[in-house]
């Protein structure tokens, strides 16, 4: 039967219709980049996810018998496809120092109207040492965000020589209250905690305590005392002029200021405008810490697959944490802390992303590094001690693709990603999930709360290597307004961090092959383009590009 122009055409569109995004028309080939992605295996990807979030493991924590075993998972893994190993001494493991102290520390304030605070009421305070008890005693200096940024005529420490002093700053950067400085309230790197201990560093201070108000850390104070009192736990290193670090209660802050004739309410104020200058400070410290000490090693899994022709040298980093918290107070009468989401889901996306990469056996110019860090849980060490001692020069990394916590919940209509506002690597992020149907969304709640210097892509990005980590999305495929956001409080409120993060019956894979898929292309596409990705102009991690290929 012969159909009329006029019904032929709107035929051959429900027809086209039914092709899938990314999918070639009749007669077409398959794109390197669609090959790849199609390469991506619902069966096996949840095969890994079971193994790796079973009790089997006992919940994966560094240096114990579950991680140990999830480690030699991932490593057996990494040998069947035929990676290269990319670890220490030619194995496929990566060694990762780890000292953990259990602080109990005193302070005394110094000078006019000398006071002994109260630990977890006042203030907390560890050793940036390695040995089992420090002492410090000197001047103290308010130095205001304690940021150093030159790109936005930005120096808390100008004219004032802080080498053995106790330097007292803020959380958060100015930004906060002015939005016409920095990036208003989206959090830059300025204004996490880290920052300003590597720059008290670098400044020669021999102690730092932070200033915390819920408004400015966007955490309670009771965040503090549960996070930083208790084991400890970071990378064995060199020490440096830091001897003590800590937190202080804005309360006992301005109590200690106002004893010395200080407002701090004022300083504070004043250390949100251009100009302001640091205040050597009428009192000191005299700070002790005692300290029990376990040293351990726990290790990144890391495994290449080589490229071929000129750029076969440098890499494309494929990543995600394996670890999590271990066997630990029972909730609810269980004691494993499974990390089913967080991160099982993560690394066993790794794993499916090697597997797409040997099966489809696309080319690819630059080498792809499959990495699974250890310890993110207790700091991002793993991937710390990567960049810190990297198996291949950092100047080689033309980037870093992070996935943790995978969307486990069902197919979505968008996607997004920590990062895209950083680098292009925001534009090809947008390009690949346009090629699968997606369209890429924003958390700015994320963007406040600083989150893209939370997970394992932060030290290299630090480092000056452009990074994505992966978010799932929040239009849900046959699901009301507000489910997605229902799913993660629900998950934060009662699984995140706890033996409930197991892997439930209704979890579906069709939302983590999505993001995978994206993931895919993303790599095939830095991997294949003669320039490597670059840091937008606004990025406080530009000037450390540039070292970095310098």
């Amino acid at each position: 039967m012969a159909y009329p122009r006029h019904r032929l055409l709107p035929l051959i569109g429900s027809l086209l219709g039914l092709w899938l995004p990314g999918s070639p028309l009749p007669g077409q080939a398959l794109t390197p980049a669609t090959r790849l992605a199609r390469a991506a295996s619902p069966a096996s990807y949840r095969a890994h996810l079971e193994f790796l979030a079973s009790d089997l493991l006992e919940g994966r924590a560094p240096a114990t018998r579950g991680g140990e075993l999830a480690a030699a998972y991932l490593a057996t893994q990494f040998q069947r496809l035929g990676l290269v190993p990319a670890g220490d001494s030619g194995g496929y493991l990566h060694r990762v120092p780890v000292i953990a102290h259990t602080p109990e520390p005193t302070l005394r304030v110094t000078g006019p109207a000398p006071a002994l605070l109260r630990y977890r009421d006042d203030y907390v305070l560890w050793s940036m040492r390695n040995e089992a008890q420090v002492n410090l005693a000197g001047p103290a200096a308010f130095v205001g965000y304690g940021i150093v940024a030159p790109e936005w005529g930005w120096d808390d420490y100008a004219g004032l020589d802080v080498k053995g002093k106790v330097v007292l700053c803020l959380v958060n950067d100015p930004g906060l209250f002015d939005p016409a400085i920095f990036r208003g309230k989206v959090l830059t790197y300025y204004g996490r905690w880290t920052y300003k201990i590597e720059e008290a560093e670098r400044r020669g201070a021999a102690g730092i305590i932070l200033i915390h108000t819920t408004e400015s850390a966007t955490y309670p104070w009771t965040t503090v005392t549960g996070s930083w009192t208790g084991e400890q736990v970071r990378i064995e290193r060199a020490p440096t002029s830091l001897v003590v670090a800590g937190w202080m209660r804005d309360s006992a802050a301005a109590t200690l200021f106002a004893a010395a004739g200080l407002d701090l309410t004022r300083l504070m104020r004043e250390a949100g405008q251009q100009g302001f200058r640091p205040v050597a400070l009428p009192f000191g410290f005299e700070a002790g810490v005692q300290s029990t000490l376990r040293r351990s090693v726990t290790y990144n899994v890391v495994g290449r697959l080589p490229g071929r022709g000129r750029l076969a040298k440098e890499a494309v980093l494929i990543g995600g944490h394996y670890d999590h918290f271990g066997i630990r107070t029972p909730v609810n009468g269980d004691s494993i802390y499974n990390g089913a989401e967080d991160n099982a889901s993560g690394t066993a996306a790794v794993i499916t992303a090697a597997e797409a990469f040997v099966a489809s056996r696309v080319e690819h110019q630059r080498s792809i590094l499959f990495m699974a860090f250890g310890a993110e849980e207790s700091g991002l060490l793993g991937s710390q001690a990567f960049a810190e001692r990297p198996s291949l020069p950092l100047r080689d990394l033309a980037a870093v693709l992070n996935l943790d916590v995978m969307n486990l919940y069902g197919r979505a209509r968008d996607i997004a990603a920590l990062g895209t506002d950083q680098s292009s690597l925001g534009r090809t992020f947008t390009t690949a999930a346009a090629a699968e149907g997606l369209r890429v969304t924003v958390d700015s709640g994320a963007l406040i709360r600083g989150a893209f210097f939370r997970s394992d892509h932060f030290p290299f990005a630090r480092a000056g290597v452009p990074a994505l980590s992966l978010e799932g999305g929040s239009d849900f495929t046959d699901r009301p307004p507000g489910w997605a956001e229902a799913q993660r409080k629900e998950y934060t409120d009662s699984r995140y961090h706890q033996p409930q993060d197991e892997l439930l019956p209704w979890f579906s894979m069709d939302g983590a092959l999505q993001q995978l898929r994206v993931i895919l292309r993303v790599a095939i596409a830095v991997a294949n383009t003669a320039a490597p990705p670059d840091w937008n102009p606004g990025s406080e991690f530009r000037a450390a590009g540039e070292a970095r290929r310098r």
